[in-house]
């Protein structure tokens, strides 16, 4: 555990991948530092900056005003916000966008917003003229301690979500934390689910730490900061040891695989926004892990009972118009990226911060977890 970030005071956690390396820089009103940052990087460069409508109406013109503040010339894409941007034909609108505006290979896309706009701009990015460098500057939660980091963007597919997309990391992440004071209550709650993760898959202590500082996380100020920076620090080593999650990084995943199926089953729509659907999903797996009997059922309670106490869902019937059905439900998890020669894998645990990479697990057995939970909500 390291000390707590001061709060004006920028901390920088470096993910070290070799000549594709880049800093992930965290503090309040670091987006004022973006064009001078981005013209020390990239001389002369123009930026294009990938937004959708909320974020631009609270953060688009001081994001312009940085860039031009250093002689770096913008342009911006504006999508509709949600999880529905996440389409090839959204992908088609910014890769054109992109072109039309001229940006070169020595040039730049912005990535300002949450993960959506993480993933897609960074997809597109991977793919307009062979690959264009990138800069992520998240503007939620969720984004800052996770989708931003580690250089995974991608689309939905009507088979499920992020099953197309690459491996592109950014040059740059830009974590204002300042920008998460206009995030909505229920959007920050969301991303928080992210950081529980990270405590559960490898930092008992930090866990328990949470347990205790979650009200001081919520109110801003030091304690924020400190959370999100030490989730960034752990991303980043992980992702340093396995970039293509070819083995460690795939404990990441913890409580995706139910998540993302419940996320598609819902519609990746407002009834459940991505980060419901990871706690919603890391409680299951720790029922999981104790139904196959690998960790005690009270600490599978523990988790769920952190996550209740600050308004995250811990209960399968809690979806807004109704749970979807095991068939359903296996069906998605059927198409999960995880998925080897037709076998299902989960991320499971022994214990709060012992996570592991479960293989071969049997569909039966999850089929029949799923239908307990459905029969008890």
């Amino acid at each position: 555990m390291t000390a707590p970030v001061r709060v004006n005071n920028p901390l920088v956690v470096n993910v070290e991948l070799a000549e594709r390396s880049y800093p992930i820089v965290i503090g309040r009103g670091q987006v004022l530092t973006l064009g001078q940052r981005i013209a020390a990087m990239r001389p002369r460069s123009k930026a294009a900056i990938v937004t959708d409508e909320n974020v631009a109406s609270h953060h688009l013109p001081a994001t312009r005003s940085a860039l031009a503040g250093a002689g770096v010339n913008s342009t911006c894409i504006t999508v509709a916000a949600g999880e529905g941007s996440k389409s090839f034909a959204v992908l088609e609108r910014v890769c054109e966008g992109l072109l039309d505006a001229r940006i070169e290979r020595g040039d730049l896309v912005v990535a300002l917003g949450g993960g959506v706009i993480g993933d897609l701009a960074g997809f597109a990015a991977s793919v307009v003229r062979r690959g264009l460098d990138y800069v992520q500057v998240p503007t939620s939660l969720l984004a800052q301690v996770d989708s931003s980091v580690g250089g995974k963007t991608a689309i939905d597919s009507r088979h499920g979500k992020n099953l197309i997309g690459a491996f592109y990391q950014p040059i740059l992440v830009l974590s204002d934390t300042a920008l998460l004071d206009t995030l909505p209550p229920r959007e920050f709650r969301a991303g928080y689910a992210e950081i529980v993760k990270y405590g559960l898959i490898c930092d008992a202590e930090f866990f328990a730490w949470l347990e205790t500082n979650a009200p001081e996380v919520f109110a801003g100020g030091p304690a924020r900061e400190h959370a999100i920076a030490v989730s960034c620090r752990m991303k980043a080593a992980i992702v340093g040891r396995d970039e293509r999650e070819t083995g460690e990084r795939a404990l990441l995943n913890l409580g995706h695989t139910f998540g993302h199926a419940l996320e598609a089953a819902a519609g990746f729509s407002g009834r459940l926004l991505h980060g419901e659907a990871v706690a919603l999903g890391i409680t299951l797996a720790f029922a999981f892990s104790a139904r196959c009997g690998f960790l005690p059922a009270p600490v599978a309670a523990r988790v769920a009972r952190h996550f209740a106490a600050v308004g995250l869902p811990t209960n399968i019937g809690s979806i807004p118009g109704g749970p979807p059905g095991a068939d359903t439900l296996m069906a998605l998890i059927a198409q999960d990226k995880k998925v080897r020669q037709g076998k299902l894998t989960f991320i499971l645990a022994r214990a709060i911060g012992a996570g592991f990479v479960a293989h071969d697990v049997e569909s039966a057995a999850v089929r029949a977890f799923l239908e307990e939970q459905l029969a008890a909500r």
